[in-house]
């Protein structure tokens, strides 16, 4: 067996160093056979600070990636990396760079900008309240508050989706539907477009509630996991959604960001959560 490549990576940032790290990551999953490490260095906001990373570069030959807006310290790193010949990718200021010449304005230098405590911040942990309090369908009046009502037989993502929507400062209950319960009056009172169904393949659904069971550490094969049980069930999901006139997403072989992005889309709204202009 061929050993992974091993590559080292230092996300350096004056604020939390998200980005750089979440394009570091979005590169390296088109590689199977490497092997990331990753060092953070964020809120590296000083010339002493950066000098003790810039140090540990040069000692490491790493891929540098940083998001620094801190005056001066940009151009330190990019010095420093093109002196000692390290590979070095400046995400923000090249960008920054062009809206200068393109509005006039100067940038603030302001390092967290993206994360400051305004309204938009609280309007998120709201909404994160929000979907841990009419999760699950614990309570039905939720759905008439919410945004988005999700509606889902078990493992389709309803609870993960819930939280990731939540974060892009919308209100989301969801409900699990089981072909025995009761649907409860308040659902058909939301508007059929604030509603969206979500599905999945017989067979992967059968995976992930094997899995289930076996995490608990009880016997797989059990009506729970069973694939004609599951089959009633998704049918009986594909009705109740026909029959409110809803939006559909198959949650199979999808990953949270992609669910979420198909929903906002089709809502028309941005990543925000606010409406598309």
């Amino acid at each position: 067996m061929v050993a992974k490549q091993e590559i080292k990576f230092f996300i350096i940032s004056d604020s939390v160093g998200e980005t750089a790290l979440n394009i570091a990551k979005a590169a390296l999953a088109q590689f199977t056979d490497v092997s990331p490490v990753y060092f953070r260095f964020p809120f590296t906001k000083t010339e002493e600070r950066l000098d003790v990373v810039l140090k540990q570069a040069r000692e490491k030959q790493p891929i540098i990636i940083h998001t620094l807006v801190t005056a001066g310290l940009s151009h330190k790193i990019n010095q420093f990396a093109k002196e000692n010949k390290l590979v070095c990718y400046d995400l923000l200021n090249p960008i920054m760079s062009e809206i200068v010449k393109r509005s006039g304005e100067q940038p603030r230098g302001e390092a967290g900008a993206i994360h400051r405590l305004n309204d938009r911040y609280f309007d998120r942990i709201s909404a994160m309240e929000f979907a841990v309090m009419y999760d699950d369908g614990k309570d039905p009046q939720g759905f008439l508050e919410a945004d988005i009502v999700l509606l889902g037989v078990s493992r389709t993502s309803k609870t993960p989706l819930s939280l990731f929507l939540a974060n892009r400062n919308l209100k989301v209950a969801n409900l699990p539907l089981v072909p025995s319960a009761h649907i409860p009056g308040q659902l058909w009172k939301v508007d059929p477009k604030k509603i969206i169904g979500l599905t999945t393949d017989i067979a992967v659904l059968n995976n992930f509630r094997r899995e289930r069971m076996i995490a608990y550490g009880l016997n797989p094969n059990t009506a729970y996991s069973d694939t004609k049980q599951i089959t009633e069930e998704l049918n009986y999901a594909s009705q109740l959604y026909q029959k409110i006139g809803c939006y559909v997403v198959n949650t199979a072989h999808r990953s949270i960001e992609e669910t979420a992005t198909l929903i906002l889309e089709h809502l028309d709204l941005d990543n925000y959560g606010s409406p598309k202009p």
